[in-house]
């Protein structure tokens, strides 16, 4: 219990001096809808989307972390420019799990469209701030690289970012990068989504803090 309260508190105080509207995190994606009306709403751009979607995700139109595994780590064959080590099942579950906003444990049409044009949009962002052409994003790069992104953190969270996500030499390979992103997204989303009041702090009971830390 002792090490647990150290724990907690030293995490609070890494980020507690962090202002929340400093985020700019992505609207989420629109609720699932049926998918008849889904299509006769669809602009043109989605219908293009929609048709590469049911080639990737299948017969059950969704995606699976298997399958977000394999597509993701088929697309990364193709950019020599990106240092990565592959897509792992565990971050691809994390990455359904932080998007999956109906809890199905897959990624609908709407998930994976907005989980798919985040990606793409930080691909551009990682390439720019590999400012050496390593591959990779370094501990120094990674502060521009972030705030870019949406999230000007501070020094002491960077920090424990880069314990998470990079290598022994303080480098962040593409994958690290997108999953670390995506899972930061989500969480920033959830707060202002329960920050109703725009007061930049929330409580929450034990039940809530679970369900928020654990599926993820």
């Amino acid at each position: 219990m002792f090490f647990a309260k150290n724990l907690i508190s030293g995490i609070i105080d890494v980020v507690s001096n962090i202002d929340p509207a400093q985020f700019r995190s992505s609207d989420p994606p629109p609720p699932r809808r049926p998918l008849n009306f889904s299509e006769s709403h669809d602009s043109d751009e989605e219908k293009q989307f929609r048709r590469v979607f049911k080639q990737l995700a299948g017969e059950d139109m969704e995606v699976s972390p298997c399958e977000l595994k394999n597509i993701l780590n088929k697309v990364l064959g193709k950019h020599g420019g990106l240092k990565t080590d592959g897509f792992s099942i565990e971050s691809c579950r994390s990455m359904v799990a932080v998007m999956d906003s109906d809890s199905t444990g897959k990624l609908g049409f709407h998930e994976f469209k907005y989980m798919w044009n985040n990606i793409k949009r930080w691909q551009a962002i990682y390439l720019k701030y590999d400012a050496d052409g390593s591959g990779t994003i370094n501990s120094r790069e990674l502060p521009n690289a972030f705030k870019a992104a949406g999230f000007p953190l501070n020094a002491q969270l960077y920090k424990l970012i880069v314990r998470r996500y990079s290598d022994e030499h303080c480098s962040m390979d593409f994958d690290n990068f997108i999953g670390c992103l995506v899972r930061l997204d989500a969480m920033c989303r959830a707060f202002k989504t329960l920050d109703k009041d725009n007061r930049g702090t929330i409580d929450l009971d034990i039940k809530e803090w679970l369900q928020l830390t654990m599926y993820s």
